[in-house]
């Protein structure tokens, strides 16, 4: 996946409080770079895109705080593609295949919002992984999906 992202011409990092204005300013950044790199609002990947994002944002906001006080989110695009990842420094890496089939005891994210994130990437044909930091002590989430 590393070299599908490196190909991806459009990037932008933002590192943000985790608290719960983030998710807001995640989003809204979100939107900034798609409109800056030409992609129009109403694509119809758009508004999954931007609930996922806000969901994984959440779930950082509401269970990694406590560990790590930012988040940082990355945003790619290319021709066909849109990934982006949020980051946090709590060691604790969601069963993103347990959210996606109902399985599992949904561990401290819980299964709510990840289901639905799960279930939104799969609808549109995309992939999700959690990627965990070289120390083991943080991960990030990334998520590609179809244009």
């Amino acid at each position: 996946m590393s070299t599908q992202l490196e190909a991806l011409p459009y990037r932008h990092v933002v590192t943000l409080p985790t608290e719960p204005s983030s998710v807001r300013m995640a989003r809204e950044t979100a939107e900034q770079a798609l409109v800056e790199w030409g992609m129009g609002l109403r694509h119809p990947a758009v508004d999954p895109a931007l609930l996922i994002l806000s969901e994984l944002v959440t779930n950082s906001v509401r269970h990694a705080a406590v560990l790590s006080p930012q988040v940082t989110v990355i945003y790619a695009a290319g021709r066909d593609c849109l990934a982006f990842a949020v980051h946090d420094r709590h060691p604790y890496q969601p069963p993103l295949h347990d959210a996606a089939t109902g399985t599992g005891a949904g561990g401290p994210a819980g299964s709510g919002g990840l289901s639905t994130v799960m279930e939104l990437v799969l609808g549109l044909g995309g992939t999700a992984v959690v990627r965990a930091d070289a120390d083991g002590r943080g991960k990030s989430i990334w998520i590609t999906l179809p244009l």
